[in-house]
């Protein structure tokens, strides 16, 4: 009688790692979402009412804070553009001003000269393409100088309350990382992984709670556990006590 094959078991063994493994990344999965929830749920009574910590009065004065807030805190960024925004309110006005003066206005912000020639860019397009409107499509927001994925969605959910993408700054990145919502160290995966993970309608607000939250309690240098809303769902809070 003829001995009996074995081949079929390893088969049958890698089948059930790779099922295993499937399972094991969805049940992951919704295991973050729920931590999304509690996020949200937690976060929400401490920040909902906060608006975004640049000021502006007009459309084209928030494109020139955000270009100024690279590299730079909100707070001076405000500090700054309150001595100029009185006089200089749209594209056109900011077009009128030599290169050198603009430069001069924003000194304090750093990469002075690289932010004035942004500056001055975007107002160029925005009335060459866009009729002097601020675009409200993201293609169109990251054509402009100074500009990416993370300031155009401020733009969008600022102005136009727009859910097209989760702003990822290093506040951000960071808590994704904390609170094990996402694995990578890039901004562009990170807002996947946020983007995957959150209902849209909450895009904006996963972005802001934690961009929040960042500043005020789980700050880089020293984050305050003890007082920290989440310290209980936070699976790092053990690594920075």
């Amino acid at each position: 009688m003829p001995t009996p094959s074995k081949s079929k078991k390893p088969v049958f063994k890698t089948k059930r790692t790779k099922t295993a493994a499937i399972d094991l990344n969805e049940s992951d999965k919704k295991i973050k979402k729920q931590r999304i929830k509690t996020i949200l749920k937690k976060l929400a009574p401490l920040y909902q009412d906060n608006p975004i910590e640049i000021d502006y009065e007009t459309p084209f004065q928030l494109i020139v804070g955000t270009i100024l807030s690279a590299q730079c805190t909100d707070k001076r960024v405000n500090m700054v553009t309150k001595t100029f925004f009185d006089r200089l309110r749209t594209p056109q006005d900011f077009l009128k001003l030599k290169r050198e003066e603009l430069e001069e206005l924003i000194r304090s912000t750093g990469f002075f000269r690289n932010k004035a020639k942004n500056i001055q860019g975007a107002a160029h397009q925005i009335l060459e393409n866009h009729n002097g409107e601020v675009p409200e499509k993201m293609e169109d927001l990251v054509k402009l100088p100074g500009f990416g994925r993370k300031t155009a969605n401020v733009i969008l959910s600022a102005l136009f309350h727009k859910n097209q993408g989760v702003c990822v700054d290093t506040h951000v990145l960071r808590l994704s990382n904390l609170l094990e919502l996402s694995d990578f160290n890039d901004a562009i995966r990170v807002e996947r992984d946020l983007m995957a993970l959150t209902p849209q309608k909450n895009w904006h607000q996963i972005s802001h709670f934690l961009i929040l939250h960042g500043r005020r309690v789980c700050v880089a240098r020293k984050p305050d556990c003890e007082h920290c809303v989440l310290a209980k769902i936070c699976p790092s809070v053990s690594l920075k006590s």
